[in-house]
Protein backbone atom coordinates (compact mmCIF):
# COMPACT_ATOMS: atom_id res chain seq x y z
CA UNK A 1 0.00 0.00 0.00
CA UNK A 2 2.00 3.26 -1.19
CA UNK A 3 -1.33 5.71 -0.08
CA UNK A 4 -3.35 5.97 2.54
CA UNK A 5 -7.61 5.43 3.46
CA UNK A 6 -9.77 7.91 5.22
CA UNK A 7 -11.25 11.73 5.51
CA UNK A 8 -10.52 15.26 7.57
CA UNK A 9 -12.72 15.43 10.38
CA UNK A 10 -11.67 19.41 10.60
CA UNK A 11 -8.81 21.26 9.95
CA UNK A 12 -7.62 23.95 12.55
CA UNK A 13 -6.14 27.62 11.16
CA UNK A 14 -6.52 29.54 14.59
CA UNK A 15 -3.72 28.08 16.96
CA UNK A 16 -3.28 23.93 16.46
CA UNK A 17 -0.84 22.51 19.13
CA UNK A 18 0.65 19.23 19.18
CA UNK A 19 3.58 20.33 17.84
CA UNK A 20 5.88 19.57 21.07
CA UNK A 21 3.79 17.00 22.53
CA UNK A 22 4.74 14.51 19.80
CA UNK A 23 8.25 15.25 20.08
CA UNK A 24 8.00 13.94 23.27
CA UNK A 25 5.61 10.80 22.71
CA UNK A 26 8.81 9.75 20.36
CA UNK A 27 11.70 10.49 23.05
CA UNK A 28 9.40 7.98 25.71
CA UNK A 29 8.31 5.88 22.65
CA UNK A 30 11.86 5.30 21.45
CA UNK A 31 12.97 4.50 24.91
CA UNK A 32 10.11 2.31 25.51
CA UNK A 33 10.67 0.51 22.08
CA UNK A 34 14.17 -0.18 22.57
CA UNK A 35 13.57 -2.28 25.87
CA UNK A 36 10.89 -4.04 24.28
CA UNK A 37 13.13 -5.14 22.05
CA UNK A 38 15.92 -6.06 24.48
CA UNK A 39 13.56 -8.29 26.32
CA UNK A 40 11.11 -9.54 23.59
CA UNK A 41 12.14 -8.69 20.05
CA UNK A 42 9.74 -7.80 17.15
CA UNK A 43 11.36 -8.52 14.52
CA UNK A 44 10.22 -5.29 12.96
CA UNK A 45 12.69 -2.32 12.44
CA UNK A 46 10.71 0.91 13.24
CA UNK A 47 12.73 4.59 13.10
CA UNK A 48 11.61 6.74 15.76
CA UNK A 49 13.93 9.52 14.73
CA UNK A 50 12.52 10.71 11.22
CA UNK A 51 12.63 14.16 10.81
CA UNK A 52 8.70 14.65 10.76
CA UNK A 53 7.84 13.13 13.67
CA UNK A 54 9.54 16.03 15.62
CA UNK A 55 7.21 19.10 14.35
CA UNK A 56 8.30 21.48 16.84
CA UNK A 57 11.58 21.48 14.86
CA UNK A 58 10.60 23.26 11.94
CA UNK A 59 7.67 25.19 13.78
CA UNK A 60 9.97 26.98 15.98
CA UNK A 61 12.46 27.40 12.38
CA UNK A 62 9.90 29.40 11.01
CA UNK A 63 9.31 31.57 13.96
CA UNK A 64 12.80 32.09 13.87
CA UNK A 65 13.03 33.04 10.22
CA UNK A 66 10.15 35.25 10.33
CA UNK A 67 12.02 37.43 13.00
CA UNK A 68 15.23 37.25 10.92
CA UNK A 69 13.37 38.32 8.12
CA UNK A 70 12.07 41.14 9.23
CA UNK A 71 15.00 42.45 11.54
CA UNK A 72 18.11 40.85 9.93
CA UNK A 73 21.15 40.29 12.33
CA UNK A 74 19.37 42.36 15.54
CA UNK A 75 18.49 40.39 18.79
CA UNK A 76 15.07 40.32 19.41
CA UNK A 77 12.20 38.98 21.51
CA UNK A 78 9.56 36.54 20.43
CA UNK A 79 6.92 35.81 22.82
CA UNK A 80 4.61 32.84 23.05
CA UNK A 81 1.27 34.27 24.37
CA UNK A 82 -1.37 32.29 26.03
CA UNK A 83 -3.98 32.38 28.59
CA UNK A 84 -3.10 33.21 32.19
CA UNK A 85 -4.29 30.61 33.54
CA UNK A 86 -2.60 28.37 31.53
CA UNK A 87 0.93 29.28 31.95
CA UNK A 88 2.60 27.02 34.40
CA UNK A 89 0.46 24.00 33.17
CA UNK A 90 0.84 24.05 29.12
CA UNK A 91 3.99 21.80 28.83
CA UNK A 92 4.54 22.36 24.89
CA UNK A 93 4.37 26.55 25.34
CA UNK A 94 6.69 26.14 28.18
CA UNK A 95 8.74 23.95 26.06
CA UNK A 96 8.38 26.42 23.03
CA UNK A 97 9.52 29.53 24.99
CA UNK A 98 12.85 27.63 26.27
CA UNK A 99 13.71 26.40 22.70
CA UNK A 100 13.38 29.39 21.58
CA UNK A 101 15.70 31.18 23.90
CA UNK A 102 18.40 28.91 22.38
CA UNK A 103 18.91 30.63 19.37
CA UNK A 104 21.52 33.17 18.72
CA UNK A 105 20.41 36.54 19.44
CA UNK A 106 16.57 35.18 20.24
CA UNK A 107 14.88 35.89 23.72
CA UNK A 108 12.19 33.27 24.15
CA UNK A 109 9.13 34.02 26.74
CA UNK A 110 5.96 33.41 27.79
CA UNK A 111 3.74 35.48 28.97
CA UNK A 112 0.65 36.48 29.26
CA UNK A 113 -1.49 39.10 26.57
CA UNK A 114 -1.87 41.81 28.96
CA UNK A 115 2.00 41.83 29.63
CA UNK A 116 3.32 43.08 26.43
CA UNK A 117 3.26 47.14 26.81
CA UNK A 118 4.12 50.15 24.27
CA UNK A 119 7.18 51.79 24.29
CA UNK A 120 7.65 55.18 22.08
CA UNK A 121 5.09 53.23 19.98
CA UNK A 122 6.75 49.95 19.38
CA UNK A 123 5.41 46.49 20.81
CA UNK A 124 7.17 45.66 24.07
CA UNK A 125 8.03 42.91 26.49
CA UNK A 126 9.62 44.64 29.70
CA UNK A 127 10.98 47.66 27.47
CA UNK A 128 12.94 45.27 24.60
CA UNK A 129 10.52 45.43 21.09
CA UNK A 130 8.91 42.24 20.20
CA UNK A 131 9.39 41.11 16.59
CA UNK A 132 7.05 37.82 16.61
CA UNK A 133 4.35 36.76 18.57
CA UNK A 134 3.21 33.40 18.36
CA UNK A 135 -1.05 33.61 19.96
CA UNK A 136 -2.34 30.34 21.66
CA UNK A 137 -6.08 31.41 21.48
CA UNK A 138 -8.35 32.30 18.70
CA UNK A 139 -9.82 36.28 18.00
CA UNK A 140 -12.71 35.89 20.05
CA UNK A 141 -10.61 34.80 23.12
CA UNK A 142 -8.86 38.22 22.47
CA UNK A 143 -11.78 40.61 21.93
CA UNK A 144 -13.46 38.35 25.61
CA UNK A 145 -9.74 39.38 27.36
CA UNK A 146 -9.39 42.71 25.62
CA UNK A 147 -12.52 43.52 27.72
CA UNK A 148 -11.05 42.34 30.38
CA UNK A 149 -7.25 43.88 30.14
CA UNK A 150 -6.58 46.56 27.68
CA UNK A 151 -4.74 44.35 25.01
CA UNK A 152 -4.24 47.70 22.44
CA UNK A 153 -0.37 46.74 22.62
CA UNK A 154 -1.29 42.55 20.98
CA UNK A 155 -4.06 44.36 18.56
CA UNK A 156 -1.43 46.94 17.01
CA UNK A 157 0.66 43.68 16.84
CA UNK A 158 -1.49 42.39 14.20
CA UNK A 159 -1.72 45.17 12.60
CA UNK A 160 2.29 45.01 12.52
CA UNK A 161 1.90 41.44 11.30
CA UNK A 162 3.48 40.55 13.94
CA UNK A 163 1.09 37.73 15.44
CA UNK A 164 1.22 34.53 14.29
CA UNK A 165 -1.49 32.75 12.81
CA UNK A 166 -2.15 35.99 11.15
CA UNK A 167 -5.78 36.74 12.20
CA UNK A 168 -7.00 36.82 8.57
CA UNK A 169 -7.60 33.12 8.58
CA UNK A 170 -9.72 33.09 11.39
CA UNK A 171 -12.95 33.66 9.06
CA UNK A 172 -12.04 30.41 7.21
CA UNK A 173 -11.17 28.74 10.21
CA UNK A 174 -14.60 27.56 10.92
CA UNK A 175 -15.63 23.75 10.47
CA UNK A 176 -18.32 25.16 8.35
CA UNK A 177 -16.09 25.61 5.30
CA UNK A 178 -16.48 22.18 4.68
CA UNK A 179 -19.88 22.96 3.38
CA UNK A 180 -18.02 25.65 0.58
CA UNK A 181 -15.76 22.42 -0.33
CA UNK A 182 -18.53 20.15 -0.70
CA UNK A 183 -20.93 21.98 -2.66
CA UNK A 184 -18.72 24.02 -4.87
CA UNK A 185 -18.74 23.36 -8.35
CA UNK A 186 -15.92 21.07 -9.49
CA UNK A 187 -12.06 22.03 -10.97
CA UNK A 188 -11.79 24.75 -7.80
CA UNK A 189 -10.18 22.56 -4.92
CA UNK A 190 -7.71 19.87 -5.29
CA UNK A 191 -9.32 16.26 -6.05
CA UNK A 192 -7.23 14.83 -3.08
CA UNK A 193 -8.84 17.55 -0.71
CA UNK A 194 -12.18 16.75 -1.92
CA UNK A 195 -11.92 12.96 -1.88
CA UNK A 196 -11.18 13.60 1.86
CA UNK A 197 -13.75 16.12 2.47
CA UNK A 198 -16.90 14.21 4.62
CA UNK A 199 -20.22 15.87 3.47
CA UNK A 200 -20.85 18.96 5.78
CA UNK A 201 -24.00 21.25 6.01
CA UNK A 202 -24.60 24.39 8.30
CA UNK A 203 -27.23 22.69 10.91
CA UNK A 204 -30.68 25.09 10.71
CA UNK A 205 -33.85 24.60 8.85
CA UNK A 206 -33.05 24.45 5.24
CA UNK A 207 -33.56 22.83 2.47
CA UNK A 208 -30.16 21.29 0.61
CA UNK A 209 -28.25 18.36 -1.22
CA UNK A 210 -27.53 15.24 0.60
CA UNK A 211 -24.58 13.01 0.50
CA UNK A 212 -25.43 11.43 -2.63
CA UNK A 213 -26.85 14.79 -4.36
CA UNK A 214 -29.81 13.73 -3.20
CA UNK A 215 -32.93 16.48 -2.24
CA UNK A 216 -33.17 16.62 1.64
CA UNK A 217 -36.35 19.40 1.82
CA UNK A 218 -35.81 19.17 5.57
CA UNK A 219 -32.76 19.15 7.18
CA UNK A 220 -33.40 18.64 10.57
CA UNK A 221 -35.68 16.22 9.89
CA UNK A 222 -33.36 14.05 7.53
CA UNK A 223 -30.62 14.15 10.28
CA UNK A 224 -33.19 12.74 12.61
CA UNK A 225 -34.06 9.30 10.99
CA UNK A 226 -30.15 9.21 9.80
CA UNK A 227 -28.29 9.68 12.61
CA UNK A 228 -26.61 6.57 12.70
CA UNK A 229 -24.51 7.75 10.19
CA UNK A 230 -23.96 11.41 11.04
CA UNK A 231 -22.12 13.92 13.25
CA UNK A 232 -23.05 17.04 14.85
CA UNK A 233 -19.90 19.83 16.12
CA UNK A 234 -19.94 23.39 17.10
CA UNK A 235 -18.70 25.39 14.04
CA UNK A 236 -16.08 26.91 16.40
CA UNK A 237 -16.11 24.14 18.85
CA UNK A 238 -12.54 22.71 20.13
CA UNK A 239 -11.24 19.96 22.24
CA UNK A 240 -14.26 17.93 21.48
CA UNK A 241 -16.60 20.13 23.58
CA UNK A 242 -20.56 19.85 22.27
CA UNK A 243 -19.77 17.03 19.51
CA UNK A 244 -22.37 14.45 19.48
CA UNK A 245 -22.05 11.11 17.53
CA UNK A 246 -24.25 8.84 15.74
CA UNK A 247 -23.78 5.65 17.44
CA UNK A 248 -22.12 6.45 20.07
CA UNK A 249 -24.58 9.17 21.16
CA UNK A 250 -28.02 6.80 20.75
CA UNK A 251 -30.56 10.08 21.14
CA UNK A 252 -30.65 11.81 18.24
CA UNK A 253 -33.27 14.17 19.75
CA UNK A 254 -30.92 15.51 22.21
CA UNK A 255 -28.10 15.80 20.01
CA UNK A 256 -30.36 17.88 17.85
CA UNK A 257 -31.99 19.70 20.45
CA UNK A 258 -28.46 20.91 21.77
CA UNK A 259 -27.14 21.95 18.25
CA UNK A 260 -30.28 24.35 18.18
CA UNK A 261 -29.59 25.71 21.33
CA UNK A 262 -27.80 29.19 19.95
CA UNK A 263 -23.99 28.22 19.71
CA UNK A 264 -23.68 27.79 15.40
CA UNK A 265 -23.29 23.93 14.48
CA UNK A 266 -22.56 22.10 11.77
CA UNK A 267 -23.82 18.24 10.49
CA UNK A 268 -21.92 15.95 8.71
CA UNK A 269 -21.13 12.40 7.20
CA UNK A 270 -19.72 10.10 10.04
CA UNK A 271 -16.02 8.28 8.78
CA UNK A 272 -16.85 4.65 9.45
CA UNK A 273 -15.48 4.28 13.15
CA UNK A 274 -13.37 0.75 11.91
CA UNK A 275 -11.35 2.87 9.14
CA UNK A 276 -9.62 5.17 11.98
CA UNK A 277 -9.31 2.71 14.40
CA UNK A 278 -6.60 0.79 15.67
CA UNK A 279 -6.32 -2.58 18.36
CA UNK A 280 -3.41 -0.96 21.06
CA UNK A 281 -2.46 -3.19 23.50
CA UNK A 282 -3.51 -1.60 27.15
CA UNK A 283 -2.90 -2.57 30.95
CA UNK A 284 -5.60 -3.86 32.82
CA UNK A 285 -4.89 -2.88 35.60
CA UNK A 286 -6.62 -5.26 38.16
CA UNK A 287 -5.31 -8.73 36.05
CA UNK A 288 -2.04 -6.80 36.25
CA UNK A 289 -1.68 -7.72 32.07
CA UNK A 290 -2.20 -6.55 28.47
CA UNK A 291 -5.38 -6.65 26.49
CA UNK A 292 -5.83 -5.84 23.00
CA UNK A 293 -8.27 -2.96 22.84
CA UNK A 294 -10.09 -1.28 19.48
CA UNK A 295 -9.70 2.84 19.83
CA UNK A 296 -9.93 5.15 17.70
CA UNK A 297 -6.86 6.95 15.86
CA UNK A 298 -6.49 10.21 14.91
CA UNK A 299 -3.65 11.68 12.62
CA UNK A 300 -3.01 15.15 12.84
CA UNK A 301 -0.51 16.93 10.22
CA UNK A 302 1.16 20.40 11.14
CA UNK A 303 1.88 22.44 8.01
CA UNK A 304 3.91 25.67 7.09
CA UNK A 305 4.52 27.49 4.05
CA UNK A 306 6.27 25.34 1.45
CA UNK A 307 6.50 22.47 4.00
CA UNK A 308 5.25 19.75 6.06
CA UNK A 309 6.42 20.72 9.83
CA UNK A 310 5.19 17.02 11.29
CA UNK A 311 2.65 14.25 12.48
CA UNK A 312 0.53 14.37 16.07
CA UNK A 313 -0.84 10.57 16.65
CA UNK A 314 -3.82 10.74 19.55
CA UNK A 315 -5.81 7.70 20.18
CA UNK A 316 -8.88 7.19 22.61
CA UNK A 317 -12.86 7.26 22.36
CA UNK A 318 -14.73 9.13 20.40
CA UNK A 319 -13.52 12.42 20.11
CA UNK A 320 -10.10 11.80 20.49
CA UNK A 321 -8.93 15.31 21.77
CA UNK A 322 -6.36 15.54 24.47
CA UNK A 323 -8.44 18.08 25.83
CA UNK A 324 -11.54 15.19 26.35
CA UNK A 325 -9.58 12.48 28.02
CA UNK A 326 -7.56 10.96 24.71
CA UNK A 327 -4.06 10.24 24.58
CA UNK A 328 -0.74 10.22 22.30
CA UNK A 329 0.68 7.42 20.52
CA UNK A 330 4.73 7.26 19.23
CA UNK A 331 4.81 7.16 15.89
CA UNK A 332 7.48 4.36 13.77
CA UNK A 333 8.52 4.90 10.07
CA UNK A 334 8.66 1.33 8.90
CA UNK A 335 11.87 0.33 7.47
CA UNK A 336 11.12 -3.63 7.45
CA UNK A 337 9.98 -5.62 4.20
CA UNK A 338 6.91 -5.83 5.45
CA UNK A 339 3.19 -4.83 5.51
CA UNK A 340 1.80 -2.02 7.98
CA UNK A 341 -0.83 -4.76 9.43
CA UNK A 342 2.00 -7.60 9.89
CA UNK A 343 4.15 -4.98 11.85
CA UNK A 344 1.45 -4.05 14.36
CA UNK A 345 0.59 -7.79 14.35
CA UNK A 346 4.27 -8.89 15.52
CA UNK A 347 4.29 -5.65 18.00
CA UNK A 348 1.24 -6.16 19.85
CA UNK A 349 1.89 -9.97 19.99
CA UNK A 350 5.68 -8.64 21.98
CA UNK A 351 3.52 -6.54 24.01
CA UNK A 352 1.24 -9.46 25.03
CA UNK A 353 3.72 -11.92 25.88
CA UNK A 354 5.74 -9.69 28.51
CA UNK A 355 5.74 -11.05 31.85
CA UNK A 356 4.06 -9.32 34.58
CA UNK A 357 7.92 -8.26 35.93
CA UNK A 358 9.28 -6.65 32.08
CA UNK A 359 5.44 -5.36 31.86
CA UNK A 360 5.96 -3.04 35.12
CA UNK A 361 9.21 -2.09 33.94
CA UNK A 362 7.91 -0.66 30.79
CA UNK A 363 5.38 1.03 32.35
CA UNK A 364 6.80 2.29 35.19
CA UNK A 365 9.96 3.47 32.50
CA UNK A 366 7.29 4.98 30.35
CA UNK A 367 5.32 7.12 33.08
CA UNK A 368 8.61 8.32 34.99
CA UNK A 369 9.88 9.50 31.64
CA UNK A 370 6.43 11.59 31.23
CA UNK A 371 6.61 12.94 34.30
CA UNK A 372 10.79 14.32 34.01
CA UNK A 373 9.12 15.97 31.13
CA UNK A 374 6.06 16.92 32.68
CA UNK A 375 4.35 15.62 30.27
CA UNK A 376 0.48 17.20 31.09
CA UNK A 377 -2.37 19.33 30.00
CA UNK A 378 -5.01 20.83 31.42
CA UNK A 379 -6.51 17.62 32.65
CA UNK A 380 -3.53 16.22 34.15
CA UNK A 381 -1.39 13.64 32.64
CA UNK A 382 -1.48 13.20 29.25
CA UNK A 383 -1.79 9.38 28.55
CA UNK A 384 0.60 7.30 25.93
CA UNK A 385 -0.11 4.39 23.86
CA UNK A 386 2.87 1.57 24.97
CA UNK A 387 2.47 0.41 21.23
CA UNK A 388 3.71 3.10 18.46
CA UNK A 389 1.67 3.82 15.21
CA UNK A 390 3.01 2.72 12.37
CA UNK A 391 3.77 4.61 9.01
CA UNK A 392 5.72 3.48 5.84
CA UNK A 393 8.04 6.07 3.66
CA UNK A 394 5.44 6.03 0.72
CA UNK A 395 2.83 7.09 2.97
CA UNK A 396 4.76 10.10 4.33
CA UNK A 397 5.68 10.96 0.71
CA UNK A 398 1.52 10.46 -0.02
CA UNK A 399 1.06 12.98 3.17
CA UNK A 400 3.30 15.03 1.89
CA UNK A 401 1.21 15.57 -1.31
CA UNK A 402 -1.83 16.22 0.69
CA UNK A 403 -0.56 18.96 2.87
CA UNK A 404 0.50 20.78 -0.07
CA UNK A 405 -3.11 20.56 -1.32
CA UNK A 406 -4.45 21.88 1.64
CA UNK A 407 -2.46 24.87 2.11
CA UNK A 408 -3.10 25.67 -1.14
CA UNK A 409 -6.81 25.25 -0.98
CA UNK A 410 -7.09 27.46 2.05
CA UNK A 411 -5.49 30.44 0.46
CA UNK A 412 -7.86 29.74 -2.08
CA UNK A 413 -10.93 29.89 0.63
CA UNK A 414 -9.27 33.08 1.97
CA UNK A 415 -9.49 34.82 -1.51
CA UNK A 416 -13.31 33.85 -1.48
CA UNK A 417 -13.46 35.48 1.73
CA UNK A 418 -11.88 38.68 0.94
CA UNK A 419 -13.63 38.75 -2.34
CA UNK A 420 -16.71 38.76 -0.40
CA UNK A 421 -18.17 34.98 -1.72
CA UNK A 422 -17.79 33.48 1.81
CA UNK A 423 -20.14 36.45 3.45
CA UNK A 424 -23.63 34.55 3.97
CA UNK A 425 -20.95 31.61 5.56
CA UNK A 426 -18.98 33.68 7.87
CA UNK A 427 -20.92 34.17 10.99
CA UNK A 428 -18.49 36.15 13.30
CA UNK A 429 -19.23 39.36 15.20
CA UNK A 430 -17.87 42.43 13.91
CA UNK A 431 -15.21 42.91 15.97
CA UNK A 432 -13.57 40.03 15.32
CA UNK A 433 -13.92 40.46 11.62
CA UNK A 434 -12.23 44.34 11.71
CA UNK A 435 -9.55 42.32 13.08
CA UNK A 436 -9.07 40.03 10.74
CA UNK A 437 -9.29 42.25 8.02
CA UNK A 438 -6.05 44.25 9.32
CA UNK A 439 -4.27 41.16 9.24
CA UNK A 440 -4.77 39.37 5.52
CA UNK A 441 -3.04 36.01 5.54
CA UNK A 442 -2.45 35.10 1.95
CA UNK A 443 -0.18 32.32 2.43
CA UNK A 444 2.70 34.05 4.43
CA UNK A 445 4.32 32.36 8.13
CA UNK A 446 1.67 30.06 9.78
CA UNK A 447 0.89 27.00 10.86
CA UNK A 448 -2.23 24.67 9.89
CA UNK A 449 -3.39 21.02 11.38
CA UNK A 450 -6.04 18.55 9.46
CA UNK A 451 -7.01 16.25 11.98
CA UNK A 452 -7.04 13.10 9.67
CA UNK A 453 -9.15 9.89 10.46
CA UNK A 454 -6.82 7.82 8.80
CA UNK A 455 -5.67 4.40 8.22
CA UNK A 456 -1.86 2.92 6.76
CA UNK A 457 -3.25 -0.24 6.81
CA UNK A 458 -3.72 -1.75 10.58
CA UNK A 459 -7.12 -0.37 10.76
CA UNK A 460 -10.19 -2.95 12.96
CA UNK A 461 -11.24 -5.21 10.08
CA UNK A 462 -15.27 -5.10 9.64
CA UNK A 463 -17.31 -7.90 11.05
CA UNK A 464 -17.83 -9.65 7.63
CA UNK A 465 -13.39 -9.95 7.35
CA UNK A 466 -13.25 -7.02 4.58
CA UNK A 467 -10.43 -4.70 5.65
CA UNK A 468 -11.66 -1.52 3.64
Amino acid sequence: MTGFWGYHSEWNLGSPGGWDYQRITQEIGKAVWERLNQIRPTGVNLDFDHPLLYPVVGFTEMLVHLHRTREGSNPGVIAVVAEEETLEDVTENINLARRLDRFQGITGVLIAPHQLELKKGKVCYRGRPVSVIFMDFNTDVLLKLHKKHNLTPLLQAVREHRVINPRGMEPINVKSMFEVLTSSPGGRFHPEILRRTPWTRRFYPRKTQGPRGEKIPDLLEWTRTHWESLVLKPTRGYSGRGVRVGGVHKDADEAIELALKGEEYIVQEKIPLHLWAEEIPELDEEEGRLILKPYQTDFRCLVGPGRVFGFLCRYGKVPTNVGSGGGVQPLGVLRSPMEVREAVERINRSLLDLGPRDLAHLVEMQKSMALEQRFTYLLGPIKIALRPRVITPRQIEALKGYCAALWADCITLEKMWLSGELDHMVNIEEEELEIARSQPWGGSPAIIASDGLFSFGAHVEKKNGNKG
